[in-house]
């Protein structure tokens, strides 16, 4: 009896080594803190044995890919937590039961770093795109987590490459009177006070709308007034003013071309003189999302009547038609009265000097006698 006592201690201790192969995870775990786990907070990681055994030779992994390893230190310090520290991490570490050295794998353990508070949005009030004068206000908007709604936001505004409003308190910029200058890229940053972590809002653009100037009208064409036929350019240019700027021409009150300007400047248009009529006053206007403006009238005046009259068609006999069917008529009419005496007396002329010959020799001899008449 005293033997098989003796041997029931040695079974209990062969079980016992048995059950620590086959249940390895059950004498090590893993733990992460704080949690929760939001951004900026100092993640730590302790891989521990049951017990408190002590461990030796750990290792840290996360989504399975080796952290880090130490020969005795149990705890790994991840530093300030950010949304791309989550995943599932685990540990393990080597056991000593004498006589024999086990090396235990924790289960795994998966840590969700939460936002604390969501990227910022700039937004401009009344419009991204005020008029030149008006009062713009720039409101930066983001919400803490419900479970750190204690902490306070710090706010801080910045255009292109400069800071117009280091860190504080408030979320919203005012800019009063806005001019063209202030036009450009917008955003905001916001961090909590004392923390670590601070975000950006995607820029902003801001286009200040500045009215157009009342344009110049120029009048290009030869060292002489135009021509009937000849081309004449219209240029019209406003020196300030927000694009797209659309342009507009005038001959009196009646539009004869537009064009469009959509980074500004100036616009002309080539107008063919093609009539008396297309004299007269020329005006352009200018005229953008903010205002509309018109140019001092220019007067285009064309050469002399002889120039215009010049024949470009066979409308210029139209005039000139019944003067000269009066003069022809005249003259056929005098013809009439010169010619009538002689058209009376040669026939009877002719019958005494040509009588009717009928034999050829009588012909002959009448022909010999005309010819000895002496002329007169």
């Amino acid at each position: 009896m005293n033997r098989m006592n003796a041997v029931k201690p040695s079974l209990a201790r062969q079980t016992e080594k048995c059950n620590i192969k086959e249940d390895k995870e059950a004498w090590l775990y893993l733990q992460a803190w704080p949690n929760p786990v939001f951004e900026g907070d100092a993640l730590t990681l302790q891989c521990q044995g049951w017990k408190n055994t002590p461990l030796s030779q750990v290792k840290f992994y996360r989504d399975g890919k080796f952290l880090h390893s130490s020969k005795k230190n149990q705890t790994l310090s991840m530093g300030a937590a950010t949304v791309q520290s989550g995943g599932q991490y685990s540990c393990t570490g080597q056991v000593m039961y004498i006589p024999q050295i086990f090396t235990l794998t924790s289960e795994t353990v998966m840590v969700q770093v939460q936002e604390l508070f969501p990227p910022p949005v700039l937004s401009a009030t009344p419009s991204p795109e005020p008029r030149e004068g008006s009062l713009v206000t720039l409101r930066c908007q983001t919400k803490l987590h419900p479970l750190r709604s204690t902490l306070r936001l710090l706010f801080s505004f910045h255009k292109d490459s400069h800071t117009l409003q280091d860190r504080g308190p408030h979320p919203e910029l005012c800019i009063p009177g806005v001019k063209e200058g202030d036009s450009g890229l917008y955003w905001c940053e916001v961090a909590p006070k004392g923390g670590q972590v601070q975000k950006d809002s995607p820029q902003l653009e801001v286009r200040v709308q500045a009215p157009v100037s009342r344009p110049v009208l120029t009048l290009h064409h030869g060292p002489t007034d135009p021509a009937v036929g000849d081309m004449v350019q219209l240029l019209c240019e406003a020196q300030r003013g927000s694009p797209p700027v659309l342009y507009l021409f005038y001959l009196d009150e009646k539009i004869v071309g537009n064009h469009s300007a959509p980074c500004g400047g100036n616009a002309s248009l080539l107008f063919p003189v093609k009539s008396e009529q297309d004299a007269g006053n020329y005006s352009c206007e200018a005229e953008n999302s903010v205002s509309r403006e018109r140019s001092e009238p220019k007067k285009l005046s064309l050469k002399g009547p002889q120039v215009l009259s010049t024949p470009t068609s066979s409308n210029w006999l139209v005039p000139w038609l019944p003067v000269s069917l009066l003069g022809m008529m005249v003259i056929a009419a005098a013809l009439l009265v010169y010619l009538r005496p002689w058209r009376k007396a040669a026939p009877n002329k002719m019958v005494k000097q040509w009588p009717l010959l009928k034999d050829p020799q009588e012909e002959d001899a009448f022909h010999r006698e005309q010819k000895s008449i002496p002329l007169m």
